[in-house]
């Protein structure tokens, strides 16, 4: 019965949610390959529209309408001529990361909310100036990660918070990464820039690194650490010659640590966390399944329902925080949790280098 309830209840709520005015939103880029993304929401139940794509390489653009039989007249070689004519609600920008700031700069003026894919930038001062335009101009500048979507981290968020099941958090290890870009078919287009020190701001410590300071900072509610100590590898130079393909992070906070372990070396695809508490621990993965232990108990596997809409999509969620109906001030995508990301990979990039620990 209970089962039954609240597939219910989730109905309901997709239906509501798809009942709402769709909001319309222009594409930045096509070069970053999570663009792929994009083209599930040519459906008239979407609850957003596409309205167009902007991206300088006409041949990549045409290519990938192409495969996905869309029409031509949704490409538009730059982003101003792309507002000029479709008027979009949102920008979602699916460019390099340093290109970030400049999607920023032409959206904000005009009114227009913009959410990025991770991290938010290549550095403090992009950052910096990203938030002072949202500010300015009041939009909503959001950034999206594949773990923000984890029904596994929110449940595990609810078991620390307000269920109180294991105590404060002493220890987070997260690990993130795959073989390499390269090794896992990761488009040229994607590549030029991914593994270039300058648009990308480095190698798998952004890459990668940037999924645990996003998913710590929201833990620890955005108290920022008080030390940031890392460590890169270039294992695979004759590869990856630009920049590091393997970093690890330690931060640490008053009575809190994380590690981050980040790679373009893992055997298998990875995002996985484990959170230890003052007397238990959650592990969690892209899965609907914890492994949670809490007090004197054995550990349990526990299953979780899956996340409902808004909260379950990046499209989604984006449309409704446009919409005024959901607000993203502290969650994993807002600009406040992921400025902060910004200064610890700054940080972390400081430290492998000078071979020393960031005191923030």
């Amino acid at each position: 019965m209970k089962t039954i309830v609240l597939l219910l209840t989730l109905l309901l709520a997709q239906a509501s949610f798809s009942q709402t005015k769709r909001t319309k939103i222009g594409i930045a880029g096509m070069t970053h390959d999570h663009v792929n993304q994009v083209f599930q929401y040519f459906k008239e139940s979407s609850p957003v529209e596409i309205v167009g794509f902007a991206e300088p390489d006409k041949a990549l653009a045409m290519k990938l309408l192409k495969q996905h039989n869309l029409s031509e007249k949704l490409w538009f070689p730059t982003l101003e001529a792309l507002i000029a004519q479709t008027h979009p609600e949102a920008v979602c920008a699916f460019n390099s990361i340093f290109e970030h700031l400049q999607v920023v700069e032409t959206c904000a003026p005009k009114g227009i909310h913009v959410m990025v894919e991770k991290p938010l930038a290549v550095s403090p001062e992009h950052a910096n100036r990203m938030e002072e335009l949202a500010l300015k101009h009041k939009i909503h500048l959001l950034t999206n990660y594949e773990t923000t979507w984890y029904a596994s981290n929110q449940a595990a968020y609810k078991m620390i918070y307000e269920q109180k099941m294991i105590g404060d958090i002493r220890k987070v290890v997260i690990h993130d990464g795959h073989r390499g870009p390269k090794e896992i078919g990761c488009s040229e287009a994607f590549l030029h820039w991914l593994t270039d020190p300058i648009m990308n701001g480095g190698g798998a410590i952004i890459d990668f690194g940037c999924y645990g300071a996003n998913l710590m900072s929201w833990l620890q509610n955005g108290e920022r650490p008080l030390s940031v100590t890392a460590v890169t590898q270039q294992i695979k130079p004759h590869i990856y010659p630009n920049v590091d393909d393997e970093a690890s992070i330690i931060l640490t906070y008053p009575k809190a640590q994380a590690i981050i372990q980040a790679s373009w070396n893992w055997p298998f695809d990875r995002k996985d966390i484990e959170i230890y508490g003052q007397n238990g621990f959650i592990f969690g993965d892209k899965t609907l399944n914890l492994k949670v232990q809490a007090g004197d108990r054995n550990s349990v596997e526990v299953k979780i329902n899956p996340l409902y809409a808004p909260i379950n999509d990046a499209f989604v969620y984006l449309a409704s925080v446009v919409q005024g109906k959901k607000n993203s001030e502290n969650d994993l995508s807002s600009l406040k949790i992921n400025k902060l990301v910004v200064e610890i990979l700054d940080a972390a990039k400081r430290s492998a280098k000078e071979k020393r620990t960031i005191i923030f």
